[in-house]
């Protein structure tokens, strides 16, 4: 798991940008429940998707 995934981190997924910013709500292992803003709470497996930490004022 990526030591910054944590609870309140800012974070985008790489292939899917309609989704918008999401921040981190749990992360357990490689599962990690991010709320994002377009798409609403997802559970991402990061042993397949490498999510992207943001800050949350950079535009996208």
């Amino acid at each position: 798991m990526d030591d910054s995934l944590v609870p309140g981190a800012w974070v985008r997924h790489p292939t899917r940008p309609d989704w918008g910013l999401g921040q981190v709500q749990s992360a357990i292992g490689d599962r990690v429940t991010v709320n994002f803003e377009n798409a609403g709470k997802l559970l991402i497996n990061t042993s397949v998707v490498a999510l992207t930490v943001t800050d949350p004022d950079d535009a996208p």
